[in-house]
């Protein structure tokens, strides 16, 4: 009895241990890996030199994955054939390259996978992994190096692709559109670029904002820089890129009804002479279109229709495109009004109602302005020019606050809706609320310019067009911090224009000053500033 009661005590104490064991061995919570792969070997080793082998095996210290691989994988120079490379889709500690073609004598190969290898538990990047060998006594060792920036935003932001394409007797500008490039680099997390293990030569070079990440410009899309001239390695410059979004040409796409008499056409490229004409209509159609502010989009309203479909017109310069929508929606949009403010209105603003239908009228005697007291307050109430909303206008006192009204029908819109009773409150200021800045910059190359004040954000908030020497005056200002942006106006358009690949435009130059100006309350700043 006591022999099979140690017996039971035994097993026990084994099962506790066990169990406190198993505890220690599963450690909870702790810091994140946040490390990327590291290579241990390769076989055969990197930069090996007279290369003569059909397979290269590359050992890492933790098991990865490739991910979206040959879009992402660079061979330079480019192979006839697509390399067998394994394991794809399952975790390992190695890379299998198995190479299909024939390599050329004396040649540097180099594979740069990219932001193809990420680690299995985390998915850490790799980022831009190269493995390099020469068929050939030598490694080519050749490398062009420089910075990126953005042609009109101060920040270019990270993982800007800059590319290489050689340039011989195949060689056309239209490669960047269909073809990976010759050699790559990446700026990564920071503004500058390194390409290294390049052969003597003439070459393409390109930076590129790549949201698809296939080294393939679509300009939809993607923001380009580019060398105008040809470059030739070696060279002791530095390259400095410039990032922008090119203009495309001019196309209509999605076409669709929004709701019963609205039809909302989005478009491509610039619409300096859009217009939209209604084909085989009844004579009492009305219409009416907007184009939405910074969107590539324009609404379209109409009445008096009697048929299930609308044939429309699209005209822009030398572009023309017949569309034809099919009517489904029974129900006619209400009228919505939406105030510009909260509750402050600033001393440089305007209170502003905006509609979603265009409006049609107004009647002035049913809109009253009344100070917190009652008494009323003289002011104008007009309609904008684009009728999609109304603009308040009045002799603002210091410290007071308002009310506007709107009573029933004061606002009729292009269908026939009208408000029901509308009040808004707003309050106005002191001067001593706001700050003023006072602004003079030297040594400014050329006119015109023109000078912006924008947020931290990169928002507008007002602008000056100059043509020659003066000082720049921003006043009323919410306390914040602000940036100084200056265009040079070289066509003398009165804003910024951006650049184009194949005709070799440069965009606008545009410059920051780097200061961040902090705007306090009750407080005049003066700064004087002397450009690079």
């Amino acid at each position: 009895m006591i022999k099979h009661f140690s017996s039971i005590a035994f097993l026990i104490l084994i099962t506790l241990l066990i169990t406190d064991c198993a505890r220690k061995g599963r450690p909870e919570g702790g810091p994140k890996d946040e490390t990327a792969p590291i290579l241990v070997s390769a076989k055969p080793p990197h930069l090996t030199t007279n290369f003569n082998e059909k397979e290269i095996r590359i050992y890492f210290d933790e098991y990865i994955k490739l991910k979206d691989l040959y879009n992402q994988l660079i061979v330079s120079p480019p192979l006839k054939f697509q390399p067998i490379i394994k394991p794809i889709g399952t975790p390992s500690k190695y890379i299998s390259i198995k190479i299909l073609d024939t390599l050329k004598e004396n040649t540097t190969y180099t594979f740069n996978f990219g932001q193809s290898i990420i680690d299995n538990t985390e998915g850490n990047i790799l980022r831009n992994f190269k493995y390099v060998f020469s068929t050939g006594n030598v490694i080519d060792s050749l490398k062009v190096s420089g910075r990126v920036k953005d042609a009109f935003q101060k920040d270019p932001g990270k993982n800007i692709s800059v590319m290489l394409y050689e340039i011989d007797k195949e060689f056309t500008d239209s490669i960047i559109y269909n073809e990976k490039p010759y050699y790559l680099g990446n700026t990564l997390d920071t503004a500058v670029w390194e390409i290294t293990n390049i052969k003597a030569g003439y070459y393409l070079l390109i930076g590129l904002k790549d949201v698809a990440k296939n080294y393939k410009f679509d300009p939809k899309v993607d923001k380009i820089a580019f060398v105008n001239d040809k470059i030739f390695v070696p060279s002791d410059s530095t390259y400095v890129l410039n990032l922008f979004k090119e203009e495309l040409p001019f196309k209509l796409v999605r076409p669709s009804e929004l709701k019963k008499g609205q039809i909302q056409l989005g478009f491509e490229g610039k619409p300096d002479s859009l217009k939209i004409v209604a084909l085989d209509e009844p004579e009492k159609f009305k219409y009416y279109s907007v184009l939405e502010k910074n969107k590539d989009t324009l609404n379209y309203w109409f009445r008096e229709n009697s048929k299930d479909s609308l044939q429309l017109a699209v005209l822009n310069r030398d572009y023309r495109d017949t569309v034809v929508i099919k009517l489904r929606n029974k129900e006619i949009d209400s009228l919505e009004l939406k105030s510009s403010i909260t509750s402050t209105l600033h001393l440089r603003d305007k209170f502003k109602l905006t509609s979603n239908i265009p409006i049609q009228s107004i009647d002035t005697s049913k809109v009253s302005l009344t100070t917190s007291d009652s008494i009323a307050v003289a002011h104008t109430f007009t309609l904008m020019k684009d009728k999609t909303g109304l603009e308040l206008d009045f002799s603002k006192e210091f410290s007071k606050r308002y009310s506007l009204q709107l009573l029933p029908e004061a606002i009729f819109d292009f269908y026939g809706n009208v408000n029901d009773t509308l009040k808004y409150q707003m309050v106005i200021k002191k001067p001593a609320d706001y700050g003023n800045l006072f602004l003079t910059l030297q040594n400014i190359k050329r006119y015109p310019v023109i000078v912006q004040l924008i947020t931290e954000k990169g928002i507008l908030v007002e602008e000056i067009y100059a043509e020659n020497e003066r000082e720049y005056t921003f006043l009323n200002l919410v306390p914040a911090k602000y940036l100084i942006r200056i265009i040079f106006d070289d066509n003398k358009n009165k804003k910024w224009d951006t650049g184009n690949f194949l005709s070799k435009t440069q965009p606008e130059e545009v410059e920051y000053i780097e200061t961040v100006l902090d705007i306090r309350a009750n407080w005049e700043m003066t700064e004087s500033f002397i450009l690079k």
